[in-house]
């Protein structure tokens, strides 16, 4: 009995704390399976996220090189086509911080959904235009409502952390650039058809159609609740908004918050941010102008034909997109400091630029356009990922439309400064981009507490 009791008593607190040990484990097993397939289920999302890119460019670049050859059949003088090509930049410069802003009241889920459909509206009205007229209405819904990608990059910004969104959103280029090349051949290849151009534009429509269909598919619950499908919450937005808002804050209707953030926009153009967006701009038109005389400079200075041009382009295009994949281990490289990057992206752009209005032959040309394809598509990425950073995620979608306001600017801009600088030298344009890119460079340098992230982020929640 003695020797029963010792074992008894010693054995009791042994097995309790084996079993707690147990339920621990039990515990700690489904908390690991539970984030297992957590992960699994946000790399679902995300891989759903990048057709959506893939899915929008491949549709868009299907029709877009055929458009000019479709107004010039329906009769349009280049004078009138020029304007028509150009009303189109207008509207994505005015409606671009517009619709971001809305994506940050109404949520992401309803405006990416609302611009899909309302640009296959315009795809579907194009593929019906037999006049000048119907082809320019048909162009204001896409013009309006065309931001699928930038939404689909604030919806990115949500749902990842800092440190891995420039990756995750050079991913998301790499895709949407891998339609942008395959489009223009099979967009090409129906042109050729009986009543091409109108099956072309219906095929897109319906790729934006499905395009709509995947993201109304989409697990939506594993994205972050507020800033998604429900759009943020009033008391994150009246960060955006200022101190306005909370005197409105009891008249909280979507459309009002939008108001308000646009009426509050000068402040963010105009403060802390001035310089990012300044930065943008410089650089974009900066690579524009080298790419707005690029098959008339080669065939002016090397007698290149515009067959060899085009392969040129489509091999610099394919390395753009590929860009995105070495992403993770350049970020890596620099300790995931994005700002840095950007500014050595940017020396490297800059003396790539000039290496190519120097160049003496062909070889220098196809050296600077290979390593131009790089740096640019990692320039993109690290600015985006700057912008966020200062402003602060929390309004994302306003912060990207103000951007690709800033480089439709841009679009406007650069064949002007083409034009002129054309009169001078083939190599005016690009030798021009390369003093604007030393300009960017310049004020990065000037503003380097500020690029390296230490700005107030005045849109950050606080």
């Amino acid at each position: 009995m003695e020797l029963g009791g010792r074992w008894g008593r010693s054995s009791t607190p042994r097995l309790v704390s084996e079993a707690a040990e147990l339920r621990q484990d039990r515990r700690t097993g489904t908390e690991a399976e539970a984030a297992d397939s957590g992960g699994v289920r946000a790399r679902r999302f995300l891989l759903c996220l990048y057709l959506v890119g893939f899915l929008d460019l491949f549709g868009v670049s299907m029709v877009v090189p055929l458009l000019s050859l479709h107004i010039k059949s329906l009769g349009a003088s280049p004078t009138v086509a020029g304007i028509v090509g150009s009303s189109y930049g207008i509207l994505q410069l005015f409606s671009s911080t517009l619709v971001g802003c809305w994506s940050d009241v109404v949520g992401r889920r309803s405006s990416l959904l609302a611009c899909i459909l309302l640009s296959a509206l315009g795809y579907l009205l194009l593929g019906a235009a037999t006049n000048v007229f119907l082809f320019v209405l048909a162009r204001v819904p896409a013009g309006i409502f065309k931001h699928t990608l930038s939404i689909s990059r604030a919806l990115l910004s949500d749902l990842v952390p800092e440190k891995e969104r420039p990756l995750v959103i050079g991913h998301f280029n790499t895709a949407s650039g891998v339609g942008f090349i395959l489009g223009p051949v099979i967009g090409g290849y129906l042109t050729e058809l009986e009543d091409g151009f109108y099956l072309t534009a219906f095929i897109c429509f319906l790729v934006f159609i499905l395009n709509a269909g995947l993201v109304w598919l989409l697990p939506w619950r594993e994205a972050k609740p507020g800033s998604t499908e429900k759009g943020l919450p009033w008391r994150k937005t009246h960060v955006l908004l200022g101190r306005r808002a909370r005197a409105s804050e009891k008249a909280a209707w979507p459309w009002v918050k939008v108001v308000l953030a646009l009426q509050n926009m000068k402040n963010l153009l105009f403060s802390e941010m001035w310089d990012i967006f300044l930065v943008r701009l410089l650089m974009a038109v900066a690579v524009m102008l080298y790419y707005s005389n690029f098959v008339l400079a080669l065939e002016e200075r090397f007698g290149l034909r515009p067959k060899v041009t085009g392969y040129l382009i489509s091999y610099t295009s394919m390395l753009g997109a590929m860009a995105g994949l070495a992403l993770g281990p350049i970020l890596r490289l620099y300790k995931h400091n994005s700002q840095t990057l950007l500014l050595h992206s940017s020396v490297l752009t800059c003396t790539l630029l000039l290496l190519y209005s120097l160049a003496p032959a062909i070889g220098a040309v196809v050296i600077s356009s290979t390593l131009l394809s790089f740096s640019t598509a990692i320039g993109r990425t690290c600015i985006t990922d700057l912008q966020l950073t200062v402003g602060g995620a929390q309004a994302s979608g306003t912060l990207i439309g103000v951007g690709q306001s800033v480089t439709a600017v841009g679009r406007i801009i650069a064949p002007l400064l083409s034009g002129i600088a054309q009169e001078l030298s083939p190599c005016g344009p690009p030798s021009l981009g390369a003093a604007l890119a030393l300009v960017a460079i310049f004020i990065m340098s000037l503003n380097k507490p500020h690029f390296n992230g230490d700005g107030n982020g005045k849109l950050k929640s606080e």
